[in-house]
C-alpha cells in the first residue's frame, strides 16, 4: 500500500507527504528525524489515504500541494 498522510504541527501549519511504510514515517516525523519537521514538533496525524497504486498517491499528493489541493484539504481532510 502507498499512503498519503497530512501531519499537523506546532506551528499550525499543515505538512503532507507519502509513503509506502506509514508506521515507520510517522515514526521518523515524531522522533526528529525528518529535517523538515523536525523544527515543528510535536506533530500530530491528522489523516491518511491508502492507495493500492504507486502513480495514484505520487499524483494526489502532488495534487494536494497544488492551491486547489489546498482548498480541497481544508474542506475534507481536516
Amino acid at each position: 500500500m502507498y499512503y498519503i498522510y497530512i501531519l499537523k504541527l506546532n506551528n499550525g501549519d499543515f505538512y503532507c507527504g507519502r509513503s509506502d511504510n506509514l508506521k515507520r514515517r510517522l515514526n521518523e516525523h515524531v522522533n526528529g528525524q525528518e529535517r523538515t519537521t523536525k523544527k515543528y514538533l510535536p506533530c500530530n496525524l491528522i489523516t491518511y489515504i491508502a492507495f493500492d497504486n504507486k502513480k495514484k498517491s505520487i499524483e494526489f499528493e502532488k495534487y494536494l500541494k497544488t492551491g486547489s489541493g489546498f482548498a480541497f484539504r481544508n474542506k475534507h481532510l481536516i
